[in-house]
């Protein structure tokens, strides 16, 4: 599979009361507080060090492409009604369509099914508009909340065999999910909004 079809660029995504908008730099000061939040970074990671280095990460992400061109990255940011953005969703697309995602909010959003929603919001939009059969989740073994996120949307633990095959780390699991729809992606003109 190509990616052919879909270079047009990302669209603002409905889910169900949220917003999902393609990430770009204009993002990074909102974007700096919600990921400044210490309690995302239980079982990984590190908050962002300043608001200039977010803002030329997002820049660059803003080609959409790995720097080969052999992946898409799309991420958007999650808005609530009020403007209030409180977190983002991603996807690493691959020519084979299959996709590895990631999702961060705030902590203060937690427990209130925004996550779920944001999530399955990004899933339908990758399986209409991207063509994506299979979707990817590594996480710490430890996350328990992100566990319980993915298995409400569907993800099962992959095997033993997936787990080697993918080089997951000691300490994370991998989970997976199919999409009904996948295959080459639908003319863009074609696709309405999604909401859930």
């Amino acid at each position: 599979m190509s990616f052919a079809g879909v270079r047009e660029g990302m669209r603002v995504v409905a889910a169900d009361g949220l917003t999902l908008e393609p990430q770009v730099a204009r993002h990074a000061e909102a974007m700096f507080e919600v990921l400044s939040d210490p309690a995302i970074y239980e079982h990984e990671n590190q908050p962002p060090p300043s608001i200039e280095w977010l803002r030329e990460r997002f820049a660059k992400l803003e080609s959409r492409r790995s720097p080969d061109d052999s992946e898409q990255w799309l991420n958007w940011v999650v808005r609530l009604p009020t403007s209030e953005l409180i977190g983002y969703v991603q996807a690493t697309v691959l020519p084979n369509g299959e996709a590895s995602i990631a999702y961060e909010l705030a902590s203060a959003y937690w427990g209130h099914g925004l996550a779920h929603r944001a999530v399955r919001a990004m899933l339908d939009e990758l399986s209409v508009r991207y063509g994506v059969g299979r979707v990817r989740a590594v996480f710490k073994s430890g996350n328990h909340r992100s566990m319980r996120l993915l298995e409400r949307l569907g993800f099962v633990l992959a095997s033993r065999d997936a787990h080697l095959a993918r080089d997951v780390e000691p300490g994370e699991r991998l989970m997976e999910l199919g999409l009904r729809s996948a295959g080459k992606p639908r003319d863009p003109k074609d696709i309405p909004l999604l909401t859930q």
